[in-house]
């Protein structure tokens, strides 16, 4: 890896001596039409295709001709994602890149309006995490390494959610869906500008009982049923997927000055498969989640010079009630129970300032220190220091799931966008981030762009990244599902990436991303016996593949989308396939207006060539197609928009793979329909 940085360094000092042989014919370009820019990548705003990154953009328009009620359903149509269930963690949601991914979703960065809210005790976002759409303006995700922009985390891909301001919303929009599984879905936006001030507001709740057909016959507990003569075991029986969440944004801005305020609530979420994947119908997580953040940018600071500092602070509580074998189970009458709960807090200060005074070079300056502190309580009816079977309280003792924990962090980056020749930039740049529990890193990246006509964009790219281990990574214990490790290493990838972006006509759009990368000291927990999993720096991973995206506009009512990813990940040293990891995917999505306001919208998903880990017997892992159909009908009766969808529209038996514990996979919802209307005023 070493060579590789020397080589891309020679190519870029080589390039810059080379003849302007494709000069870029600016009126020409115009003609293209408005293409869709990206913040995610640099920093600032950047058109997509001359962004250094391969980056996908899913806009408040996208998500509501797709009828996706979910940030999951959203996210499910970007090339080389794939959002799969977690075996480790309940069925959270897993966002898989690139064929990277974890039971507790940590190698992929979430931000909401560009400011972190991880999860302190997993690394991941917040478990269970499930997000409504209505307030959603866009969606900024980048497929590959973020680290010398974001810092930890930031190692498969970066997401970042972008709310709607005052400006987007202008006015007041009340809405309502109601569909299967007694699902039901209401919300409420206002956004209003006067002289200096913006003001924007939106209000969703969304509530589902889930799936009850989404069945499994038999679960860990029936393998001790079988063992210890009991029948304790719920299976065959449903997982449980209901959830109860309230999703709060406000925005007020004047001039300089943004203050952005969050909350979401989650209430009586259901425990998947259940935590110790014994099927847990009484168990439940509340959650209540806060992220503040003001910001002050001002362009005008100086003389050629933009500054921007953000002041953030995050409060997470989450309560749980776990039965992790039901009642009845071998010594356990009420069955096994476990009410961990816990309180974090993140305050973080980041300031940056661009320089553009000088010719032909944009100069970003950046720091930011953070403080981030975990503290936990728990009563639980097992393990040492209780009576078995009586419910006892060990906070503050030798006995909790984890000690109270905390780190300080902070970073320092530099980047430069140089634009060397007419239609060739350089962006370079590093970061250092040190932390007070494993010592600093250093994380490079390189990305040469050049323009090589009016209408296609070649780039050459390569980036570090770094995940830090999870508080429960290095500090859980007694903990009956996964313990820490203190002396883990973070995780460290380097990727390289070969992207083209081509428009060969006006009324198409294309791009090919090729990758290859290699991680080390990936951290896994692993089984150190009696079913209890403990983390580890368990393996190195290589990886390569490549995603094609096209839209076309096939006349002014009929637009098509497509896109189609094909990874092979393997272990470095033992060659074998990374587990559950789709290795192709497809996605077409057809926008077609039939009549005046009137639309119709048809996807289909293709999920295909998954393995499983090399010591699993199991039979393979089956494909599968899930065809969805949205209707609108926009101005009805002269004042609402209505909507009518039916996902998984053909009923399609789709599953995700499960750890071999239950010895099925986890099916995946049926067919659902629901109906929308919303109101404008």
């Amino acid at each position: 890896m070493k060579r590789l940085r020397v080589w891309l360094f020679t190519l870029a000092l080589t390039t810059a001596l080379l003849p302007n042989t494709w000069a870029q014919d600016e009126d020409l370009a115009s003609l293209y039409g408005d293409e869709e820019f990206v913040s995610i990548a640099t920093g600032s705003m950047k058109p997509i295709t001359k962004a250094p990154a391969v980056a996908s953009v899913i806009t408040a328009e996208d998500i509501k001709a797709m009828g996706a009620t979910t940030l999951d359903q959203a996210l499910e149509t970007v090339p080389g994602l794939h959002v799969s269930l977690s075996t480790l963690n309940r069925l959270d949601s897993v966002y898989s890149i690139r064929g990277i991914h974890s039971g507790f979703n940590s190698q992929v960065l979430m931000l909401m309006n560009g400011v972190p809210f991880p999860f302190l005790y997993t690394g991941g976002h917040p478990i269970l995490f499930r997000l409504p759409v209505s307030a959603i303006s866009r969606i900024e995700i980048i497929r590959g390494p973020g680290s010398a922009v974001y810092g930890a985390d930031a190692f498969a891909g970066v997401i970042n959610i972008i709310t709607k301001d005052a400006r987007e919303i202008n006015g007041t929009e009340i809405g309502g869906r109601e569909g299967s599984f007694d699902t039901h879905d209401l919300w409420l936006q206002h956004g209003k500008t006067w002289d200096d001030w913006e003001l924007s507001f939106s209000l969703e709740w969304q509530k589902t009982d889930g799936d009850n057909g989404r069945k499994i016959n038999s679960d860990y507990q029936t393998l001790l049923d079988q063992q210890d003569g009991t029948s304790a075991s719920l299976a065959p029986g449903s997982l449980s997927t209901r959830y109860d969440v309230i999703d709060t944004h406000l925005e007020i801005k004047r001039k300089e000055w943004k203050l952005r305020l969050w909350n979401w609530q989650m209430n009586d979420a259901g425990q998947g498969a259940g935590a110790y994947q014994a099927l847990d119908s009484e168990g439940g997580q509340d959650t209540d989640l806060y992220l503040a953040d003001l910001s002050y940018h001002n362009e005008n600071l100086g003389q050629d010079w933009d500054f921007t500092a953000n002041l953030h602070y995050l409060y997470h509580n989450t309560e749980s009630t776990l039965y992790l074998l039901p009642p009845g189970t071998d010594g356990y009458p009420d069955g096994l129970i476990g009410k961990p709960e816990g309180t974090e807090q993140q305050t973080g200060l980041d300031l940056s300032a661009v320089y553009s005074g000088q010719a032909h070079h944009r100069l970003r300056f950046g720091t930011g220190y953070t403080y981030q502190e975990a503290s936990t309580r728990e009563t639980k009816n097992y393990g040492s220091g209780v009576t078995s079977g009586v419910l006892t309280d060990v906070t503050d003792t030798s006995y909790i799931y984890m000690p109270d924990s905390s780190r300080k962090l902070w970073n320092l980056s530099l980047q430069d966008e140089w634009q060397f020749a007419p239609d060739w930039e350089l962006t370079s740049g590093v970061r250092y981030d040190d932390y007070s529990d494993f010592g600093g890193t250093l994380n490079p990246r390189m990305a040469l762009v050049w323009s090589t006509r009016h209408n296609l964009t070649t780039k050459l790219l390569y980036g570090r990244a770094f995940r830090a281990p999870s508080f429960s990574e290095q500090f859980a214990v007694n903990n009956p599902v996964t313990l820490g490790n203190p002396d883990l290493d973070p995780e460290t990838i380097d990727t390289l990436e070969l992207a083209f972006d081509y428009q060969p006509t006006l009324d198409m759009q294309t791009a090919l991303s090729l990758f290859t990368y290699k991680a080390k000291d990936l951290i896994e927990f692993v089984n150190s016996g009696d079913d209890t999993y403990t983390a580890q720096n368990a393996r190195n991973q290589n990886g390569y593949g490549f995603e094609f995206e096209t839209t076309y506009k096939v006349s002014q009512s009929l637009q098509i989308k497509g896109n189609y990813a094909w990874q092979h990940s393997e272990d470095a040293d033992t060659g074998s396939r990374i587990a559950d990891a789709p290795g192709q995917q497809l996605y077409v999505n057809a926008d077609w207006d039939v009549l005046p306001n009137w639309s119709l919208n048809p996807q289909v998903t293709w999920v295909g060539d998954r393995k499983r880990d090399a010591d699993d017997s199991r039979s393979d892992i089956d494909d599968y197609i899930l065809v969805d159909l949205t209707v609108h009908r926009d101005r009805a009766f002269g004042f609402c928009d209505l909507t009518l969808s039916i996902r998984n529209l053909f009923d399609e038996d789709a599953s995700e793979p499960s750890n071999g514990i239950i010895s099925e996979d986890y099916p995946l919802e049926g067919r659902s329909i629901w109906a929308e209307m919303r109101y404008r005023f």
